[in-house]
């Protein structure tokens, strides 16, 4: 069956991509990543093998649409540098970044470290033109290898977004910002159709999306769903002509576990979400600051033919969620919007930041063993009847509710 048909007869699984590496892999691959020697024929047969045993062990725990883990990268962004030419290493200022979230609570972020705040590493210094066809081809044959004769219900690869790539690196070259957005975006889609020429389903990993508000401390809600729009726009330009039912977006805001009482709220960005060129919307809604969140969707209207992905178990805790509590995430939502506009995912991805020289944030026992479980939480599901249409009328403005 296909995806579609799937999702008409039942809640199917998926998950953001990025899953616990081997340790063997982790250590060949922050050797590459830090210029230090290692065995680039030993690398390609780890990396293939650990895709083939980790898209295996996705299906032996119930996962329908799975990745390959993003084994390959060193993140989910900084992956890219490798891939987009016009791209130069500088020498990173001292200190971090000052945000909503820092100057809310500066001792618990005395050393002014969480996700967006590290000092700028790179700038582009020329055109940006994609070159990283060598790396994307080897990930795509990895990928395909491992899903052979798997019988999965789909597979997808993520790929950065214009606005968390261009996050990366100051522009010394182009003459606006804007320029410079267009200039990696139009880079970028050669990777989201090669993706999907192969096969799969894109991933857009878009945390700078939900991120901007909290990195901003001078700019207020409007400005920041301005900022937003704009990014939403350039997503869409690199995303055309593509079909939106092969093209999953995904959002967070990427702190992990802190305060995070900066967060911008759903409901300032939902109607904007929708408006991106995808068929399915990934977004964080089981921490608990955000997990109220569910309710924003009676009151923004879903587009036909889309789906939501909302996160029904955490990355920002090392709790294990009670399943009957991962089953109530899903069927409130899908009461909503219907059962068939639903797949229950995550709120981010699983793997921690590479170096194997740092305990990671959650240990991967505690990933594999409990949180990408999801199927056995989806029997707990009542599977109430499908509602083709969706029930609640959009309000005028809602990101002033």
């Amino acid at each position: 069956m296909t995806l579609i048909d799937e999702r008409q007869r039942r809640i199917v699984t998926t998950h953001v991509g990025s899953l616990p590496r081997p340790v063997s892999l982790s250590a060949k691959l922050f050797a590459r990543m830090t210029n230090q020697p290692y065995d680039a024929h030993a690398f390609s047969a780890d990396l293939r093998d650990a895709v083939r045993g980790i898209v295996r062990q996705q299906g032996e725990l119930g996962v329908d649409v799975v990745s390959d883990g993003e084994f390959s990268k060193i993140s989910f962004q900084y992956y890219v540098t490798d891939r987009l030419g016009g791209i130069e290493p500088i020498t990173p200022k001292s200190g971090h970044r000052v945000t909503r979230e820092t100057r809310a609570f500066p001792t618990f972020y005395r050393d002014g470290a969480h996700s967006g705040t590290q000092p700028t590493r790179f700038a582009c210094t020329g055109p940006i033109r994609y070159t990283g066809q060598a790396q994307l081809a080897a990930d795509l044959e990895n990928l395909k290898a491992a899903v052979a004769g798997a019988g999965r219900t789909d597979v997808f690869m993520p790929s950065v977004s214009p606005s968390s790539c261009v996050g990366l690196m100051e522009n010394h070259y182009y003459k606006s910002d804007e320029e410079h957005l267009f200039a990696v975006a139009e880079a970028l889609r050669e990777e989201y159709q090669a993706i999907v020429a192969a096969g799969f389903m894109v991933q857009i990993d878009d945390p700078r999306l939900a991120m901007h508000y909290m990195l901003s401390p001078g700019e207020t809600v409007d400005q920041a769903r301005a900022w937003a729009a704009k990014r939403i726009e350039a997503l869409n330009h690199a995303l055309r002509d593509l079909p939106v039912e092969r093209v999953r977006h995904h959002t967070c805001y990427g702190i992990n576990m802190g305060p995070r009482t900066s967060d911008m709220e759903l409901k300032n960005l939902a109607d904007l979400i929708v408006t991106i060129r995808a068929g399915y919307y990934s977004f964080e809604m089981s921490n608990p600051r955000h997990e109220h969140e569910w309710r924003v969707w009676e009151n923004v209207r879903l587009p036909d033919g889309k789906v939501l992905m909302p996160g029904c178990i955490t990355h920002a805790s090392v709790i294990v969620e009670h399943p009957e509590l991962v089953a109530e995430r899903i069927v409130r939502l899908a009461k909503i919007v219907g059962r068939e506009r639903v797949m229950a995912s995550s709120d981010c991805g699983f793997a921690s930041t590479l170096n194997p020289n740092e305990r990671p944030e959650i240990e991967p026992e505690i990933e594999f063993d409990d949180r990408l479980r999801l199927a056995e939480r989806i029997q707990l599901c009542p599977q109430f009847p499908r509602r083709s249409e969706h029930p609640i009328a959009p309000q005028p403005n809602p990101h002033r509710l």
